[in-house]
């Protein structure tokens, strides 16, 4: 084990041991620095951490986990994942969401091989928040304990010192700790490391990459719509109605200004078929074992089932609401002059359909409204009952060496190939359709079919920048591609390839650049003896 991170200040840790509570002149050195604790940020700090460097990881909200926790979102995979397709780590971590339920809660049948917590109609592991950030915290505590690693929540990085090619610090807030570190990961949502360092980004539907649905469009402000989620359960005999959220009444008859046409109001069940966009009708009913017309969207994304508990556990399970419903076009929540004003109105409309969904949604009986549907805050921890924070599906992505754009995975695309394209310095797979919500610039959903593929290391190194990498959805694809990898294996899979180049690169004295250029197959060695599965078999084709 390497020795403990180093500190030039007074330290004061808090009750729980995660955070550091550091005087404003201090300053942390590490080997690596992990900017953002998301899904991406916590497999790059795993496997640098693996591989004996000192590293810093921080977050900007009390949990770390990402698109996991934070953002409340269960796992979006594709139809191999339970036996390939991901990181051995990324399989693991599912393992143990899995026995964090068998070794708590009362199961009727503590056996079943692949647990679905809430049998839902999105992933075959739905599940709370909370399983997945215990998860990650006991993985971590090891390292807290010889500190080798720390923690820092509730921070967000305000500036970069930059020397010529090379980040030399990153500050957290205006008067917060520096890290100086050999290396800096950018794992946050937006991206906002790349801003701060200068490193060339692009943001955005960009123009002329050739891409045979490349937004009609471009331009920086026109990205996928991010989700303000949250978790609710029903309570038959009770009535739990909210007060109407200020801005309900704009919200309740709120068209999306999108082209091609939305097929009516945003507040309602019928809704744009993401992939034909032919108008699509779903229902909506909190009951156990309800048989409804359509899809039930109560079960789409629900994290509990009561069926598979013991009697009397849960009155009506759990659902988390991240539905066309409460996908917000009206602006971005990061890189805007209007950005706070935006993350408010994402934040109304989410109140605003839990309203709806208590007093007006159509019943199938011929009524109105749930009014037994409750907030639970207590799941995504917070007393308003919204996720810590909104899921943005889409960031800053780098300018890099390499740039993966839907001529390399696009079914279509690809005009009958049998396989995405074959990337010589692959770090990595996955594997999910190129999947754009309706966008804040205008244009309705870009659903279109691609092929399994790989992550080529090329996406992962700056043009410029010598020692920032990209470890979540930041790295070099287009606004199109970014549609498919951005879930979570692919996030998980670009940390964790991202975390142990830089942990690579110091132990060898070589660049990244240098890795792709004359050290590929050694690297790409070490990544598949840590589990890293860098091709798909020729089985699934």
């Amino acid at each position: 084990m390497s020795a403990m991170i180093t500190r030039r200040s007074f330290l004061q840790l808090s009750a729980s041991g995660l955070v550091a509570v550091l005087h404003t002149d201090s300053e942390w050195e590490a080997d690596i620095a992990i900017i953002g604790g998301g899904t991406g940020g916590c497999a790059a700090a795993l496997a640098a951490l693996r591989m004996n460097q000192r590293v810093v990881l921080t977050e900007e909200t009390e949990w770390i986990g990402g698109q996991f926790t934070q953002q409340g979102v269960p796992p979006d995979e594709h139809q191999w994942i339970e036996f390939q397709g991901a990181t051995d780590r990324y399989r693991a971590f599912r393992a143990g969401v899995r026995d964090y339920y068998r070794r708590l809660y009362p199961l009727v049948d503590p056996t079943v091989e692949l647990l679905n917590p809430g049998t839902c109609g999105v992933s075959r592991l739905c599940h709370e928040p909370r399983a997945a950030l215990a998860v990650l915290t006991d993985w971590f505590a090891p390292y807290l304990s010889t500190g080798q690693l720390r923690i820092m929540l509730n921070v967000r990085p305000f500036s970069a010192e930059v020397s010529g090619d090379r980040i030399q610090a990153v500050q957290l807030s205006p008067s917060g700790p520096v890290i100086r570190a050999k290396y800096f990961l950018d794992a946050t949502e937006d991206g906002v490391l790349l801003d701060l360092s200068q490193t060339e980004h692009v943001m955005g539907a960009e123009p002329d990459t050739g891409e045979l649905h490349a937004s009609p469009r471009p331009g920086p402000q026109n990205m996928q719509a991010p989700t303000w989620c949250f978790a609710m359960d029903y309570q038959p005999e009770e009535d739990h109605t909210i007060e109407p959220p200020e801005s309900y009444s704009y919200w309740r008859d709120y068209v999306p200004p999108i082209d091609p046409p939305w097929p009516g109001k945003l507040l309602s069940l019928t809704y744009s078929h993401p992939i034909t966009l032919e108008p699509r009708v779903a229902s909506f009913d909190p009951r156990p074992g309800a048989i409804t017309e359509n899809f039930n969207l109560w079960t789409y994304r629900r994290l509990i089932d009561p069926g598979l508990f013991a009697s009397g556990a849960y009155e009506g399970g759990i659902s988390l609401v991240n539905w066309p419903q409460n996908d917000y076009m009206n602006g971005n929540l990061f890189a805007d002059s209007d950005s706070a004003l935006h993350r408010q109105a994402a934040r109304e409309l989410s109140f605003s359909l839990f309203y709806w969904l208590q007093t007006e949604v159509p019943r199938e009986d011929g009524g109105q409204g749930w009014p037994g549907l409750r907030l639970r805050g207590d799941i995504m921890g917070t007393e308003d009952g919204l996720a810590k924070a909104p899921y943005l599906r889409e960031s800053r992505r780098i300018m890099s060496m390499f740039t993966v754009t839907e001529n390399h995975v696009g079914t279509e695309a690809r005009k009958g190939a049998e396989r995405a394209e074959h990337f010589e310095d692959s770090v990595g797979v996955g594997s999910y359709r190129i999947d754009l919500h309706p966008s804040t610039g205008g244009d309705n959903y870009i659903d279109v079919a691609s092929l399994p593929f790989e992550i080529p290391l090329g996406a992962l190194i700056p043009v410029r920048t010598e020692n920032l990498l990209p470890a979540a959805k930041n790295i070099g694809v287009t606004h199109i591609t970014g549609g498919c990898y951005r879930l979570h294996p692919v996030e998980w899979n670009i940390g964790e390839a991202a975390g142990a180049l830089a942990a690579w690169c110091i132990a060898r004295n070589v660049k990244p650049r240098g890795v792709r250029d004359k050290h590929l197959r050694e690297f790409q060695d070490v990544l598949a003896g840590q589990g890293v599965q860098l091709r798909w078999p020729e089985s699934i084709y």
